[in-house]
């Protein structure tokens, strides 16, 4: 991982799951880390704990759903390092229930954070990649930005969108020495399933029905790098990720029929939940 020495690495989300782990992996490379977060004081735990470790970081507050927020974080980072290496947009967060359950705001701040977040973050840092001739952005997307799935709408808006952007940045960053690559993992053990937001069913409830094992932040943070070091544009995992994606668009009949199973298992909880609001 000798790519990462010495570079200029920005994480948005760095305050805990993914982006912690991202953040202290990149340290540990010999990168020099902003940790960017809304929650600023968790931003500043992840700072001082790659400082004991003998890493060089920053932290910051940022609201993502704000470009000048994003844009005011770029800037400075070029201030005081003089390039920006690797933007790793990363913050994210998910609402679970079905569409005809969830207000319009709460579809609108899951499209706000990760979709727009991902566009704020990919802007400014392309804006100062192209200036400078070189460097990476790497968006959080999901597995479910590859393949749709049921009871999470809001959601799997936001990650189709973020692969959108970033194939799409991809080739047009090509010729200016930008690299892009969309990230696209399964369940992992982060804050998104530790405090999920549900509607019309218990977040007990809907986690019991994560049919898969979730993958550990560290081991999630190690092929994420792995896979951005290979320049790769897309990083998916666990193989289940590349299974379902095949099978969504060569077998649509089949992932039709799984996807049925999926639903009419929720809208059992979820009358389960009916229930127990009315008693």
């Amino acid at each position: 991982m000798s790519i990462f020495r010495e570079k200029v690495c920005v994480v948005t989300g760095g305050a805990s799951g993914l982006g912690r782990a991202l953040c202290r992996q990149l340290a540990a490379y010999g990168a020099d880390v902003t940790v960017a977060d809304l929650n600023a004081e968790a931003a500043k735990g992840v700072m001082q704990e790659i400082l004991e470790r003998g890493g060089k970081a920053t932290s910051c507050h940022v609201d993502v759903t704000e470009p000048t927020s994003i844009e005011k974080l770029v800037n400075e980072t070029m201030a005081r390092l003089g390039r920006l290496d690797f933007m790793f947009n990363n913050a994210g967060i998910t609402v679970i229930g079905e569409f005809r359950d969830l207000p319009l705001d709460e579809v609108m701040k899951v499209l706000n954070v990760n979709l727009k977040g991902a566009v704020n973050g990919s802007h400014y840092a392309y804006q100062a990649m192209v200036r400078q001739g070189f460097g990476h952005i790497v968006n959080t997307a999901s597995g479910l930005g590859l393949a749709p799935g049921p009871t999470q709408l809001p959601y799997v808006m936001s990650k189709f969108g973020v692969v959108g952007l970033s194939e799409t940045l991809r080739y047009e960053g090509l010729d200016l020495g930008i690299r892009v690559t969309a990230v696209c993992p399964g369940f992992i053990q982060t804050s998104l399933i530790e405090n999920v937001r549900t509607f019309n069913a218990s977040p007990q409830d809907v986690i019991s029905q994560i049919p898969v094992k979730v993958v550990d932040p560290d081991e999630a943070a190690r092929l994420v790098l792995r896979g951005v070091a290979k320049n790769r544009a897309i990083i998916s995992f666990p193989s289940y990720v590349g299974i379902l994606t095949f099978i969504y668009r060569f077998f649509p009949g089949l992932f039709l029929r799984q996807s049925l199973k999926s639903i009419r298992a929720f809208r059992k909880i979820r009358k389960e939940a009916d229930i127990m609001k009315i008693t």
